[in-house]
């Protein structure tokens, strides 16, 4: 079902967060724009989950990147 906004009308702008957020779970190296345009749609209620998927990927990496380091200082 998709999450509506308060006018009743379907929120896209949470529902292509949602998505982009999975795709960057799933990829190993997601790219600096996928990561750009999450960070544009983001809401102070979005951040932790942003911050999670993150810090997860800063863990399964053995030489984690310094651009991921950055963003993830940048949340704080």
């Amino acid at each position: 079902m998709a999450q509506r906004n308060e006018g009743d009308q379907p929120d896209v702008r949470a529902q292509l967060l949602r998505l982009l957020l999975d795709k960057i779970e799933q990829d190993t190296y997601p790219s600096a724009t996928m990561l750009d345009i999450v960070e544009m749609l983001l809401t102070p209620d979005d951040v932790a989950r942003y911050g999670e998927v993150l810090m997860a990927k800063l863990r399964d990496d053995t030489y984690p990147s310094n651009s991921l380091i950055r963003r993830v200082v940048a949340l704080g």
